[in-house]
């Protein structure tokens, strides 16, 4: 039921929060919209059918498709990032973001494939430093973009690579087996960073879209 919450928040909520009629470029909206709710909605299917009997085929379906919607906010996610760092650069903005979608059926292909949770996380690798190369222009001022979003989307990563390595480490429990079981597991502070990563994405994203309506790139 706790995993359920967040899902049925973004679902309501996040369309409500997002000023379409501000929106120049609604398919960002959109892609930006399903790209919040792709993770909540694997994470509710895996935890959902945990209590299966199938067996182990069963638990890694249930795992790649969990793997899938951590997948495809890192995909979605970042396409609007892409496309509002670039925005006076249309055919450089095209190629970055086909190469974007190439670079993460890759990982994709990766993460579903990975036969631990090490190799797991190294499987978005690329697309990070793909995101870190669109931060890092941002910062020296040569892409485009709100200047409010950048720390959004900083934040956004440090706490979904704080719950990653949480979740990876078994920290707390690993430390007093047996008191976590049920409550502050790192499971459930993963769970909390990754909403909490959600959260920054969405301002971020938002402070971008309402950028690009408003921006005018200078001619040449």
């Amino acid at each position: 039921m706790k995993v359920r919450i967040p899902l049925v928040c973004f679902l309501v909520l996040l369309p409500l929060n997002i000023p379409w009629s501000q929106i120049g470029v609604t398919w960002l909206g959109v892609v930006h919209f399903l790209a919040c709710l792709s993770p909540q909605l694997g994470s509710v299917l895996y935890h959902l059918f945990m209590n299966h009997e199938g067996g182990e085929p069963v638990y890694h379906t249930l795992l790649k498709v969990d793997v899938c919607g951590i997948c495809m906010i890192n995909t979605l996610g970042m396409l609007p990032i892409v496309y509002s760092t670039l925005l006076c650069y249309p055919v450089i903005r095209t190629l970055a973001l086909l190469l974007y979608i190439l670079l993460s059926t890759h990982a994709i292909y990766c993460a579903v494939t990975a036969r631990s949770s090490v190799r797991r996380l190294r499987s978005f690798a690329w697309q990070a430093l793909f995101r870190f190369s669109f931060f890092l222009l941002r910062w020296v001022g040569v892409g485009g973009g709100s200047p409010t979003s950048l720390r959004h989307f900083v934040t956004m990563d440090m706490l979904a690579v704080l719950g990653g390595v949480i979740n990876i480490a078994r920290i707390p429990e690993r430390f007093c087996p047996g008191l976590f079981d049920y409550w502050c597991n790192s499971h459930q502070i993963m769970h909390v960073l990754v909403v909490g990563s959600i959260l920054y994405l969405h301002w971020g994203v938002l402070d971008d879209l309402l950028w690009i309506n408003s921006y005018i790139c200078p001619s040449d």
